[in-house]
């Protein structure tokens, strides 16, 4: 009774990733599923459609702008 090694190893191999491969397979198609189901019954609230046309976005942008300036000036003086 003689057994090929490599022969069994390169059954194994395959049998291995196989099921790996499968469990992957599976892991995916389970994550799509829970990720519809969460779309579905817990949907993002909606941003208000039509904003004002006002200048209080810039404004925001340039204090934003002023803060991380601010943070960096700090971060290289010490």
């Amino acid at each position: 009774m003689e057994t090929n090694l490599v022969l069994e190893g390169f059954k194994f191999m395959g049998l291995g990733m196989g099921t790996v491969f499968l469990f992957l397979i599976v892991m995916i198609f389970s994550m799509n599923i829970m990720s519809w189901a969460i779309h579905k019954f817990f949907p993002e609230p909606q941003a208000n459609a039509a904003p004002t046309a006002s200048a209080a976005p810039q404004e925001d942008n340039k204090k934003i702008i002023a803060a991380i300036t601010a943070a960096i000036k700090y971060h290289r003086e010490g």
